[in-house]
C-alpha cells in the first residue's frame, strides 16, 4: 500500500496545487476540509499531514483551527501560510496582525540548517518565495526554532525536529516559489519517509481490483461522450469487468466534426465495448431553438440528456451501477472548505444528474485523479495519444461556443470552422502544446467584400489556452504568421464566415470555457 499524505484545506485558492506537487513526487494524497479532519485521519491513517493556507486570520474570533488530533498522531506536520499560523497558535505560540503585510514575491533568508532545505538552500542565502499573509508569528511555541526570515516576517520558516513539525509562511506549491516543489518533496520523503511508489501502474491495478470487488457479477452502464474522462473510465472499467459494462453514447448534435463516427468506430470497433449509439440531434436542436441565455442552454441540454439516457438505459434493463468520469477537482469543488456546497462548481461541466428513480450505485474510477493524471492513466492503458491527448470538450459542446440562438446552419458553420482551426494547429505541430483550442461563432454579422462581391457573414473568434490541470489558463502565444494562415483558411474554406479574430484573454482559477 502506498504512503498517504492528508492535506487539510483551510480555503486557499491554491490548495489543489499542494496535492499536485505531492503527487508529482510519487506520493498519494487527498484533500479534506479542516472540519472533517478527524474523519479523514481515521479513514486514511496518513503518513504525514499538511495544513493549507486560507483567507481567514488566526487573530479573528471563531476562525478555522486544525483538529488537535493532528498534533497527537506522531506523524510529521507541515503548516503552510494560514496552516503555519494556526499550528503556532494552537501549540502555544503568538500570532498578531502585522503592520506590514506581504503579498507576492518576497526574499527568504536562510538562518539555520533544516531538513526542508537539504540540497536546496544554505545558511545565509536568499531565495525568491511567494507570500500571501497579513499576520505574523511573534512568539514561537516551545520546541520550535526559526530557520528562515523575510523582510516583514521574523519567523518565516520554523522547525521542531523532535516532533517533526514544520511551518513555512510562504506558498511552496506555486510556481512563483521556484524550488517549492523540491521543498515539499523533502518533507514527504526525508521527513515523512514516504517511498514515492504511487504510480499509474499501481493505481491501475488497485482500481481494477476495487471495481471488480464493488461490481461483482452485476452490470454497469456508462454515458460515453468520447471525451478523455469518459473514454478512460470506460476502457478501465471494461478491462476490469468486460461485457458487464454497457456504454450509451448520446449524440446531441452539438459535437465536433466527425466526432460521433469516431466514438462509434473506436469503442465499438477497436475496443469491442458494447455500445448503444442514440442519434438525438434533432431533439436537442429543436429544444434549443430560440434560446440564447447560456445557463438556460445548459439546463435544457442537461434535462434532455437525462431523458434520453434514461430512455436508453430502460431498454437495457437490469443495470445496477452508473459509471461516471468524475475527477478529483470535481470532488474538491463540490465541497467548500467549510464542508458545504461550493459556489465555484463549473455548471458547464455538469449538465445534470440522473433522476433518483434510477437508483443506481456509482462507479467513479477517476475520482482520485487530476486531468493530467487521467491522461497518464490512459497511456498506461495503451490508449492512443490522439484520444488521451484530446482537448477538453464539456457536455454542452458547441452550444456554449455559439453565443446567441442555435440553428442547424450556424452549427454547420461553427463545426467546419473549428475543424479547420484544429487541423491547422495539428499540421503546425502545436496541438499537444495547447490545453484547449476552439472556434466560437459570434452572434454578429459583418459586411465585407470577398472577390468582387459584397458579403454579409458571421465573425469567428479563435481561442487557445495553455494549462496543466484546467484550474488556470493563459492564452497560447501564436505568432502572427500562423494566425494569418488559419484566418485565411477559415475564410476560404468555410461558407458563412468573412472575418476572424483571436481571443488573447487569460483565465484566473475557474472555468476556461467561453461562456
Amino acid at each position: 500500500m502506498a504512503d498517504t499524505v492528508l492535506i487539510l484545506d483551510f480555503g486557499s485558492q491554491v490548495t489543489q496545487l499542494i496535492a499536485r506537487r505531492v503527487r508529482e513526487a510519487g506520493v498519494y494524497c487527498e484533500i479534506h476540509p479542516f472540519n472533517k479532519g478527524v474523519e479523514a485521519i481515521e479513514q486514511l491513517q496518513p503518513s504525514a499531514v499538511i495544513l493549507s493556507g486560507g483567507p481567514s486570520s488566526v487573530t479573528g474570533i471563531d476562525t478555522p483551527r486544525a483538529p488537535q488530533e493532528v498534533f497527537e498522531l506522531g506523524v510529521p506536520v507541515l503548516g503552510i501560510c494560514y496552516g503555519f499560523q494556526t499550528m503556532c497558535a494552537q501549540l502555544g505560540g503568538v500570532v498578531e496582525t502585522s503592520e506590514n503585510r506581504e503579498f507576492g514575491r518576497a526574499a527568504l533568508e536562510i538562518t539555520d540548517n533544516c531538513v526542508l532545505f537539504d540540497g536546496l538552500w544554505d545558511i545565509g542565502e536568499k531565495h525568491q518565495v511567494w507570500m500571501s499573509h497579513g499576520d505574523k508569528v511573534t512568539r514561537l511555541p516551545d520546541g520550535f526554532r526559526w530557520v528562515g526570515v523575510s523582510e516583514n516576517a521574523p519567523f518565516a520558516v520554523i522547525a521542531d525536529d523532535a516532533r517533526r513539525f514544520y511551518g513555512v509562511l510562504f506558498h511552496p506549491e506555486v510556481v512563483h516559489t521556484p524550488e517549492g516543489g523540491a521543498l515539499l518533496r523533502n518533507f514527504t520523503h526525508k521527513v515523512a519517509g514516504c517511498s514515492g511508489n504511487w504510480t499509474m501502474a499501481a493505481f491501475r491495478q488497485r482500481e481494477i481490483a476495487r471495481i471488480r470487488e464493488q461490481v461483482g457479477d452485476k452490470t454497469v452502464i456508462c454515458g460515453l461522450s468520447g471525451g478523455v474522462d469518459s473514454s478512460v473510465a470506460a476502457v478501465l472499467i471494461h478491462e476490469a469487468i468486460g461485457d458487464q459494462l454497457q456504454c450509451v453514447f448520446v449524440d446531441t448534435g452539438l459535437l465536433r466534426e466527425d466526432e460521433a463516427e469516431q466514438v462509434v468506430s473506436v469503442f465499438r470497433g477497436h475496443y469491442n465495448i458494447p455500445l448503444i449509439h442514440r442519434d438525438a440531434a434533432d431533439l436537442f436542436i429543436d429544444k434549443l431553438a430560440g434560446v440564447s441565455d447560456p445557463e438556460q442552454k445548459r439546463k435544457i441540454i442537461g434535462a434532455t440528456f437525462i431523458d434520453v439516457f434514461d430512455e436508453e438505459a430502460s431498454k437495457i434493463g437490469g443495470a445496477d451501477f452508473l459509471a461516471q468520469g468524475t475527477l478529483y477537482p470535481d470532488v474538491i469543488e463540490s465541497v467548500s472548505f467549510t464542508g458545504g456546497p461550493s459556489v465555484t462548481i463549473k455548471s458547464h461541466h455538469n449538465v445534470g444528474g440522473l433522476p433518483d428513480r434510477m437508483k443506481l450505485g456509482l462507479v467513479e474510477p477517476l475520482r482520485e485523479l487530476f486531468k493530467d493524471e487521467v491522461r497518464a492513466l490512459g497511456r498506461e492503458l495503451g490508449m492512443p495519444q490522439e484520444l488521451v491527448g484530446r482537448h477538453p470538450f464539456p457536455g454542452p459542446g458547441l452550444a456554449i461556443r455559439m453565443p446567441g440562438d442555435i440553428t442547424r446552419d450556424k452549427l454547420a458553420i461553427l463545426r467546419r470552422a473549428d475543424a479547420v482551426y484544429i487541423d491547422a494547429i495539428r499540421k503546425a505541430g502545436l496541438y499537444d502544446e495547447i490545453w484547449q483550442a476552439f472556434a466560437v461563432l459570434l452572434p454578429v454579422r459583418s459586411v465585407g467584400v470577398m472577390g468582387d462581391a459584397r458579403s454579409y457573414d458571421y465573425v469567428c473568434a479563435l481561442r487557445a489556452v495553455t494549462s496543466t490541470d484546467g484550474m488556470t489558463a493563459d492564452s497560447y502565444p501564436f505568432d502572427h504568421e500562423f494566425l494569418a494562415h488559419v484566418a485565411t483558411r477559415i475564410i476560404n474554406e468555410v461558407n458563412g464566415i468573412n472575418r476572424v479574430t483571436y481571443d488573447i484573454t487569460s483565465k484566473p482559477p475557474g472555468t476556461i470555457e467561453w461562456e
